[in-house]
């Protein structure tokens, strides 16, 4: 049994978010999953020569918050993530919070599809932004 939204509960400019604050344990452990140990991510001494100063989180673990935010928040469990289009826009450092927004933008009935507007803001600075699909399986 799912507890997400039924196709049939969701509107046109519905919203649902998602805060998570960054830890270093975090960024450490998404460079061990996936094997992206850049230098900027994990080295302070290498990031301070970046643009950046500091060392950033890695942009696919903020694109993990929106993840995050579709199976847990809107629609919710048992959607069915199909498609994510994401632009990076500002990066993020380790301490902040990351606020992901969902906003239902299009319910497409026939085919069960939902798309979703999706951002990731920082101190009030979008980080990420994109738009996902997603299906909602028929209520059993």
């Amino acid at each position: 049994m799912t507890t997400g939204y039924t196709l049939e509960a969701l509107s046109i400019d519905q919203t649902a978010t998602y805060i998570k604050t960054v830890t270093q344990e975090d960024v450490q452990s998404f460079a061990h999953i996936t094997g992206d140990t850049n230098p900027v991510h994990l080295d302070a001494d290498f990031a301070a020569t970046t643009s950046f100063g500091k060392p950033i989180a890695h942009g696919m673990l903020s694109a993990g918050f929106i993840s995050a935010a579709i199976g847990t928040k809107l629609p919710g469990s048992g959607c069915i993530y199909l498609e994510q289009n994401l632009k990076f826009r500002a990066p993020v450092y380790i301490g902040q919070d990351v606020i992901t927004t969902i906003t239902v933008v299009e319910i497409n009935e026939r085919r069960r599809r939902v798309t979703l507007k999706t951002a990731c803001e920082c101190d009030g600075k979008v980080v990420v932004s994109g738009e996902a699909i997603v299906m909602i399986p028929a209520a059993s």
